[in-house]
């Protein structure tokens, strides 16, 4: 299929639905980057800290498995701005925390406010990742990896860039003004959601309670499989890591905000890039299949055993830790990429909706897990044990891939 026949109104719903993306991935990532940083300064533990993203990892799994069911509905345009005008909400309401009250109210009402974040997030994932798959046909198979790697790259770039944000707003106007220059932002953008067709991804039917259990094999297995993925990687990254290098190396905010958001950032860019840089078939074409996943996962299995082995032997952490980083970010961006345009291509249109929020539901799943082991084992046993973690739970995704077949339509598909 060629470009030609793309209407302009798909590529401007793509252009809204990736601007609002764009819009509400910068304020998710400096709003996690300020929350990490401004309650470790506080003296909260590492795993006090995770349980103040308990209820936002928790509600991410609940919206998933509801979302889906919402978006087929109501329609996703009124889930995505809908999600955004909670992020509103949420950035308001930590805005007003009163550092005068005692922990555990501070905690209960942070541990709130992330749980409509959490909902805003997953909200908005879901929508603009179903909305593309509306957007380009499924035929397109080619084209539907590039555009699904665009979205997906540039919303982890960006959420590198809202690290960086987050840090240099703590740093220089403090937490409160922050969130409220965040959410002023957010809201600007919730006004351009009337440009997209108030159907989209309306399946015209009832869906009952049972429907929402994918009966599908295949996004099952890539579901069970994800789940461990991105538990892998924030069973590492998401408290240990930031602790680490604020109390083990002494960075400051901005050191600790900046590398992570070029970490992320790069992340993006090989998400971004994934669809020019794997291999292609005979036809000149990128389809990933099976096989692909797989043999980028396996790879995943052993990097982060080696950065702990690196660690063990006494190299510094700053080096060890970077280099371990780079190759990790770069593989494990290959494997996302992948994971993205799987799960489209495993579904139907009539299922889109129902499908991507199942399995996303399976992603937040592996991020709250992810996070409560992050702030627990760094607690234990350090950043080493927190790596050797993450390298069982890739082992586990790897042993799940194997039982992927194929997408059906793949050898028919044109680009």
């Amino acid at each position: 299929m060629s470009s030609s026949t793309f209407k302009p109104a798909s590529l401007r719903n793509y252009a809204i639905i990736t601007a609002a993306y764009w819009g509400f991935t910068i304020t998710d990532g400096a709003l996690r980057m300020m929350v990490l940083l401004h309650f470790h300064v506080l003296g909260y533990t590492p795993f006090e800290i995770a349980m103040l993203f308990l209820f936002y990892e928790i509600f991410g799994v609940v919206t998933n498995f509801l979302g889906g069911w919402i978006g087929s509905q109501v329609g996703l345009r009124l889930t995505l701005y809908g999600g955004i005008g909670l992020q509103v909400f949420a950035l308001v309401m930590l805005a007003f925390l009163n550092p005068d009250w005692v922990v555990p109210v501070q905690v209960g009402y942070v541990m709130a406010a992330q749980a409509f974040s959490g909902i805003a997030k997953d909200l908005t994932k879901m929508s603009s990742k179903s909305a593309i798959r509306l957007v380009v046909p499924k035929e397109a198979a080619s084209r539907l990896f590039k555009w699904v790697a665009v979205l997906t790259g540039s919303k982890n770039a960006l959420k590198g860039v809202g690290f960086f944000v987050g840090a240099a707003l703590l740093q220089g106007v403090g937490f409160r003004q922050a969130l409220l220059i965040q959410a002023a932002v957010l809201f600007v953008i919730l006004l351009s959601g009337w440009f997209l067709p108030a159907d989209m991804g309306k399946i015209g039917e009832k869906v009952r309670f049972r429907q929402l259990f994918s009966k599908s094999k295949e996004i099952n297995v890539l579901s069970a499989a994800r789940f461990f993925l991105f538990g892998s990687r924030d069973v590492w990254f998401v408290v240990a890591l930031p602790v680490f290098l604020y109390e083990v190396l002494g960075w400051t905010f901005m050191q600790v905000g900046s590398y992570m958001a070029i970490w992320v950032i790069g992340y993006g860019m090989v998400q971004f890039l994934a669809p020019q840089l794997l291999r292609k078939d005979s036809s000149g074409r990128v389809v990933p299949r099976a096989k692909t996943i797989l043999f980028w996962t396996s790879i995943l299995t052993a990097i982060p055993a080696l950065i702990a082995l690196t660690l063990m032997s006494g190299v510094r952490g700053d080096i060890a830790v970077t280099g371990g980083l780079v190759v990790f970010g770069i593989v494990f961006a290959f494997n996302s990429a992948v994971h993205s345009y799987l799960v489209l291509a495993y579904t139907e249109d009539k299922d889109v909706a129902l499908n991507v929020g199942f399995y996303y539901m399976a992603n937040s799943g592996g991020r709250l897990l992810g996070t409560i082991t992050s702030g627990l084992f760094y607690q234990w046993y350090g950043l080493v044990g927190c790596l050797w973690v993450s390298s069982l739970f890739v082992l586990v995704a790897a042993l799940i891939t194997t039982q992927l077949p194929d997408p059906k339509s793949t050898s028919a598909m044109a680009t």
